[in-house]
């Protein structure tokens, strides 16, 4: 057994190595894989990876596009700057199957309808890709990932046009809407990509564009014809279904509760400093600064990074980075003239906020709606009482 296990590594790597000497049989089978979405915020927006099978050959691989580079140097200064490539991958099948099955995610396959010739043009084309010198290609999470690639190499590898029909009560959808899908409205993760990312998500996605995710490329190529004519996907079956389980949200931990919470601490803080008229030098520090640092990273990633989803953030609006510059004003106990304006100026940005947010400019985080109105009540009252002192 042990020496049956070597002959068929030594034949795989022979092979992997010069696979555009070989020709895959006529039985051979090519297909899409379509993994579900997984628990944390990485894999919930689920996987895509082809698959190629010849049992003549002794060959059942997957490929895949999502793979990280943990060897590039300085690999989170480029993933933070949007310049990280990612690898393809090619594992086993049974390793890859075995993999998502630990993890309970449902994996989906679709038969491609190819000829013999778009079959090894397929192979010769992953091999190709996965050579050392060609396996990193620059990530982009809407518009180059592990799905997109899919769709473009399978158009790249047939002959014949490939037309992606969408289905029927089909429905255009920003990008953001598309991603909430995914996260919940009212999760970390979602909380989080709604105030790192701008208003350039806020744009209808279109059909093509859908496949930035892979369910929407299991569902664009169910309904795909080749040269108008011949169903691109020639069987579609689930290899493993993900097991039912148990999930519950926290909503006692959730971004809406603890924005909540905190809003109603501003609020009595204010509401204390109202009746005593004071000021609470402390949570004025707080806001300010942690705004202004928030304002500054929005900034970092709006124009220091290759990011294409992080421009045009209007959540500069209430998190502003000039907050920081001026906030030397709060330690004193007569402040200028000057930043009794810029008090104006900050309520003015909140009330450009939410024209943004009303006109559908830009969707902002739900849970942030508690927090804006403490925030804007604590500018106004900060403005009355520098105005009466």
């Amino acid at each position: 057994m042990k020496l049956k296990l070597c002959f068929f590594v030594f034949l795989f790597t022979i092979f992997s190595s010069f696979a555009q000497q070989f020709q895959l049989s006529p039985e051979a089978k090519l297909s899409v894989l379509t993994i579900g979405p997984g628990e944390s915020l990485n894999d919930a927006f689920g996987h895509n990876a082809f698959r190629i099978k010849d049992e003549s050959l002794g060959i059942d691989v997957a490929y895949g596009y999502g793979e990280y580079d943990f060897d590039a140097p300085n690999f989170y200064l480029k993933f933070a700057q949007g310049k990280l490539n990612y690898l393809i991958s090619r594992h086993n099948f049974s390793d890859f199957y075995n993999h998502y099955v630990t993890y309970n995610r449902t994996i989906s396959e679709q038969v491609l309808n190819l000829s013999s010739e778009e079959k090894q043009k397929l192979f010769n084309y992953l091999e190709t890709n996965y050579k050392p010198e060609n396996r990193r290609y620059l990530y982009d999470f809407f518009y180059d990932n592990c799905a997109t690639r899919i769709r473009d190499v399978a158009n790249t590898v047939t002959e014949s046009t490939i037309t992606f029909t969408p289905p029927e009560n089909f429905k255009l959808k920003t990008f953001r809407a598309l991603i909430h899908d995914h996260v919940g409205f009212n999760s970390w993760g979602s909380f989080g990509i709604d105030i790192a990312l701008g208003s350039v998500i806020d744009q209808k996605a279109t059909a093509n564009e859908y496949m930035f995710l892979p369910k929407y490329i299991h569902t664009f190529f169910g309904n795909a014809k080749i040269n108008q004519s011949k169903n691109l996907v020639k069987s579609s079956s689930t290899i493993f279904q993900q097991n039912e389980t148990s999930t519950s949200s926290n909503f006692i931990i959730s971004p809406l509760m603890i924005m909540g919470l905190l809003a109603l601490g501003i609020l009595f803080i204010t509401y204390k400093d109202f009746k005593k008229n004071t000021r609470s030098k402390w949570l004025d520090l707080i806001l300010f600064g942690a705004t202004g640092l928030v304002g500054i990273l929005l900034l970092f990633l709006w124009f220091a990074t290759d990011h294409t989803a992080t421009a045009q953030n209007y959540n500069v609006l209430w998190a502003v980075p000039l907050n920081v510059i001026v906030i030397a004003q709060l330690f004193k106990t007569r402040v200028k003239r000057w930043f009794k304006s810029y008090l104006k100026f900050l309520i003015i940005m909140l009330c450009l906020l939410t024209l943004h947010w009303l006109i559908g400019v830009q969707v902002f985080a739900i849970a942030l709606i508690p927090f804006l109105i403490a925030l804007m009540i604590r500018y106004l009252y900060l403005l009355k009482y520098y105005n009466q002192n």
